[in-house]
């Protein structure tokens, strides 16, 4: 099979690629920069220089293709220019579903985020369920937009789509603020973490073997929860002191003192540069905040199966280890 990709040069669209070659497949990548392309060029893969907010551009990749997996977005909390949020997550997905359309391809799969649900507040929720009050962060705002204001009305227009949405994913490769934390910890200098917060953890090979699985066998017009099992960031850290031995953070916010942080950081940052992992906005998402759905749905219809956080996160911490020492 022949497949359109866009994300390509990403954490978890370079996993697809990966996976799409061994299993035989042609891949298609849309790059922007081609500068960022050189680790894909192989065999089964078609360099493709685009973006998705030039629709001309994707045209020549996306002809005559199986499938297209929609994975590029735009992922930042924190940073003050949220303008490419709503180009990236919104427009950019437009575009690449209309053209999608326009072109006659037979299906595509999306990548959303269990983050359109925003907090769940301790419940696990499935693909039933919606939020409508105010988002957390401009990552939430635009990819809810997408979600429900792109992708499900295009797919009631006959858009032959499948929507997938991953929690929080990690493992090597990562580029995040969730690597981010981990080399903190790592070094020793991860001060505290804050009580409640808690996601459902999925390893980046398991979300990618997952959107392969949902072309392959999810239903046209079905969203499917892609997450792994629901850990607080307490539990995690717990998890990386079992590998490593490192002691995790003893000192525990409360979601109130987080939240009041928050506020002051809101002033603050009015006036003077201020760290992304500091900011307002990445404070009010670690505030208690929980990130939870159920899974079972893409179990049974797909065949999802991921991995414990306790293999996943030893495979992670491990590989980070390594180049510590290499360094």
């Amino acid at each position: 099979m022949k497949y359109f990709l866009t994300g390509a040069t990403g954490f978890i669209g370079g996993r697809i690629l990966q996976q799409l070659v061994a299993d035989g497949h042609t891949v298609h990548a849309l790059v922007r920069d081609t500068s960022r392309a050189g680790r894909l060029i192989q065999p089964g893969v078609k360099i493709f220089q685009g973006n998705i907010l030039n629709p001309s551009t994707m045209i020549e990749g996306m002809k005559n293709v199986d499938g297209v997996f929609h994975v590029a977005g735009w992922y930042k909390v924190g940073t003050r220019n949220k303008f490419e949020g709503q180009m990236i997550n919104v427009q950019g997905t437009r575009n690449v579903l209309e053209l999608m359309k326009d072109l006659k391809i037979p299906k595509g799969v999306y990548t959303s985020t269990l983050a359109v649900f925003s907090d769940t507040r301790g419940k696990i929720v499935n693909e039933k369920y919606r939020y409508t009050g105010a988002h957390l962060s401009e990552y939430d705002r635009t990819k809810w937009v997408a979600h429900y204001d792109v992708a499900e009305p295009m797919i009631h227009q006959g858009l032959p789509l499948v929507i997938v949405m991953p929690g929080l994913v990690y493992g090597p490769g990562d580029t995040s603020t969730v690597r981010t934390t981990l080399l903190q910890f790592l070094a020793r200098k991860l001060p505290m973490v804050p009580k409640q917060t808690a996601f459902c953890w999925s390893h980046v090979d398991d979300v990618a073997r997952a959107h392969i699985l949902a072309m392959q066998k999810g239903k046209i017009g079905e969203s499917y929860i892609i997450a792994g099992s629901a850990h607080s960031f307490e539990n995690g850290l717990k998890v990386a002191e079992q590998i490593t031995g490192i002691t995790a953070p003893r000192i525990k916010l409360s979601p109130g003192v987080v939240k009041t942080m928050a506020g002051a950081m809101g002033i603050l940052e009015k006036f003077l540069p201020m760290s992304e992992n500091y900011s307002a906005e990445t404070l009010r998402v670690m505030a208690g905040v929980t990130y939870l759905g159920s899974n079972a749905k893409a179990r049974l219809e797909l065949g999802y199966n991921p991995r414990p956080l306790e293999e996943g996160l030893t495979e992670t911490l491990l590989h980070e280890l390594k180049l510590i020492s290499m360094n």
